[in-house]
């Protein structure tokens, strides 16, 4: 079991996935260190909710490294020429898939545990993003965590950090509930790709789409303000 010195990290974007991953690490005892990108998304008024998650959830820290994955495009999340779809979830990888995200993001976490020592990753990827984007399959948080066995110094004292995807198995409305019992406010959140300047969500987007079916079969009040409401 963790004690409270013993550090993890998070890969915390201001959603609610996140946000409950959190709280769940804060629940075991971990003293986590948060970890925010700013990519070069569209929709960084994002980091803005991670950093408030980070205080109010108590972190013991919060980084937010800038990377240029907007230099690659290949996505409506960091391209503003390609639009984001609002017609409700397709089969295969969606437009909003940003090429080799969490492999970069997951990579960095590792550099970072390596420096404090942590041997924990925790992500929030879950059931319903792993149906359409392929970093957040079940098989690649395996694989990464094989990779960071052999890839790193902690690796080579057999202390190499593991990778924790708690919700990988959890819809939305699951998470909803389980973050609702650890005291998550999420209010606090956010996981729309096209918030405007007030912070309301547009409620057209996959992701908005997803959050507020999530609520609805939880049964629980949706606190995001939508821009539609």
């Amino acid at each position: 079991m963790p004690t409270p010195a013993t550090p993890a990290i998070v890969l915390l974007s201001g959603g609610l996935d996140s946000a409950t991953v959190l709280a769940l690490m804060r629940r075991d005892g971990f003293a986590v260190h948060a970890l925010s990108f700013d990519y070069g998304q569209r929709h960084k008024e994002e980091l803005r909710y991670a950093a408030l998650l980070a205080q109010s959830m108590g972190a013991a820290s919060h980084r937010v490294l800038r990377i240029d994955l907007a230099a690659f495009g290949g996505s409506a999340l960091t391209d503003p020429q390609l639009s984001i779809p609002e017609t409700g979830l397709a089969p295969g990888i969606p437009i909003t898939y940003v090429p080799a995200r969490n492999t970069v993001f997951l990579s960095l976490a590792l550099a970072l545990a390596e420096v404090l020592g942590a041997r924990d990753i925790f992500l929030g990827v879950n059931s319903q993003d792993y149906s359409g984007y392929p970093d957040c399959r079940a098989e690649f948080v395996q694989a990464f965590e094989a990779l960071a066995q052999v890839a790193t110094r902690l690796g080579d004292e057999a202390r190499g950090p593991r990778i924790h995807a708690p919700l990988q198995f959890l819809n939305k409305s699951e998470i909803i509930r389980l973050g609702s019992r650890l005291g998550v406010d999420y209010g606090m959140t956010r996981s729309c790709y096209q918030l405007d300047a007030e912070g309301r969500s547009c409620g057209r987007c996959d992701s908005c789409r997803l959050r507020r079916e999530g609520f609805r079969q939880a049964g629980i009040a949706d606190p995001t303000p939508y821009q539609d409401s």
